[in-house]
């Protein structure tokens, strides 16, 4: 991390996890543990936990977001949410394009962008997931991968709307499997995703924005993972539901 030039976040993605009052417990438990963090941490829970997690975590550090969001204000979109609702319901920041959303529910590339579009213009800040499969890994397609699919996502993004962005690069090989990418590979494909932000809007813009790292960061790895330059925090998934575990990773992200 270079907390010099860019914040460091931490942020949980609980995925299809926690009831209401299970995610108040949860956070009400993680709120001691988190309150001297010196980074930046968000808890991105399912649709169902906002009310009850915006209200845990009122007068903490800990700040909200979303799972996913749809590009249209209101329409007939059946099961889908739109930025409007998420500003109102006290959300700052939503996950966009998830390699689950890619894989399971057809997210591409094009509605990447637009659900990143419609969060930065409603004042939500999008954490865009980007990241390669192990086959295309093995073809050497990761940077060609990381710089399109982080080029698609930013299309149409202002220079002052990335300040709001963060891009998580998450090696789908690594999520879920047990299997975590070396440090170096994430500060590798962290690298290729600021290369290409530079290519976009220049390289101060790029040493600006927060990229993370999303392929099973853990309390054990954490420390290591986020002493890489181009390592920003992470993208938090079965550890976040842990509050110890989560907290080791805070306070990994938290070290000068």
């Amino acid at each position: 991390m270079n907390k010099a030039l860019r914040k460091a976040v931490i942020a949980g993605n609980w995925k299809m996890n926690m009831t209401p009052s299970q995610a108040t417990a949860l956070i009400n438990e993680m709120k001691p543990l988190v309150a001297d963090a010196k980074c930046d941490v968000v808890l991105c829970v399912p649709f169902v936990d906002i009310a009850a997690a915006v209200e845990a975590a009122k007068g903490s550090n800990i700040k909200i977001g979303a799972e996913n969001v749809h590009f249209k204000a209101s329409g007939a979109f059946t099961g889908e949410i739109s930025a409007e609702m998420l500003k109102e319901a006290g959300v700052e920041y939503v996950v966009v394009g998830h390699s689950e959303r890619r894989q399971y529910f057809g997210e591409t590339d094009q509605t990447v962008n637009l659900r990143s579009l419609a969060a930065l213009n409603a004042g939500l800040k999008p954490i865009i997931c980007v990241g390669e499969t192990l086959e295309q890994r093995e073809l050497g397609y990761t940077e060609t991968l990381l710089k399109f699919q982080t080029k698609m996502a930013l299309t149409n993004v202002t220079a002052d709307q990335l300040k709001d962005v963060i891009i998580a690069y998450e090696p789908v090989w690594a999520i879920g499997t047990g299997v975590t990418a070396t440090a170096d590979q994430a500060d590798e494909g962290n690298g290729y995703v600021r290369q290409a932000i530079a290519e976009a809007y220049g390289e101060e813009a790029a040493q600006a924005v927060t990229v993370q790292y999303g392929g099973s960061m853990n309390a054990k790895n954490a420390a290591e993972l986020v002493s890489k330059v181009n390592v920003d925090g992470g993208l938090i998934g079965g550890a976040s539901l842990k509050a110890q575990d989560f907290s080791v990773i805070v306070k990994a992200a938290s070290a000068e």
